[in-house]
């Protein structure tokens, strides 16, 4: 079961994964690279002109900020209450309102798999609850756990392991 859960959180990852540059089409009919700064720029000018939904949910995950937990913990910490506000003014601003957010638990490698995607519930569960006390329609969000499947880091020492220990966002349409 673990197999076919990682290989189909990697399918789903490798169908989400796009460039960090996009292709529009100016006036002048040209094709024209917009990066992520320059969708950045965009908005915050006080423009709500994303060429596509691709540029707006770039725009959107490249501003959220993960929420970190300590170990064995899905309590969120004091140091994350400022990227959890971060998080849900961004969510309600409206560039991110005709998209909906995946919330996503994540842990380290310590704990049998059953408890890690228990535990990484828990944190994204702490995470939604915080989002919502803050505004953000519950009915926007999705739930997942990762348990630790999925890691991005893959050293062998305490800080690697407290990088793992985290909710991450990804936007939908």
């Amino acid at each position: 079961m673990k197999k076919s859960l990682i290989l189909g959180s990697l399918a789903v990852a490798l169908l989400m994964v796009g460039c960090s540059q996009k292709s529009g089409v100016d006036t002048s009919g040209e094709q024209t690279s917009m990066t992520r700064q320059d969708v950045s720029q965009a908005y915050t000018s006080g423009r709500d002109n994303f060429v596509n939904i691709e540029e707006r949910i770039q725009y959107v995950e490249g501003n959220l900020q993960n929420v970190f937990f300590d170990f064995d913990q899905f309590i969120i910490r004091a140091d994350m209450q400022n990227a959890v506000d971060n998080d849900a003014n961004i969510l309600k601003d409206s560039s991110a309102m005709p998209l909906n957010v995946r919330v996503e638990g994540n842990t380290d490698e310590w704990g049998t798999d059953e408890y890690n995607y228990a535990l990484g519930l828990k944190r994204a569960v702490a995470v939604k609850d915080a989002l919502v006390a803050r505004g953000v329609s519950d009915s926007r969000i999705v739930l997942v756990s990762y348990g630790e499947s999925k890691p991005t880091c893959i050293e062998k020492t305490r800080e690697c392991w407290a990088e793992n220990r985290k909710v991450t966002f990804k936007m939908l349409p």
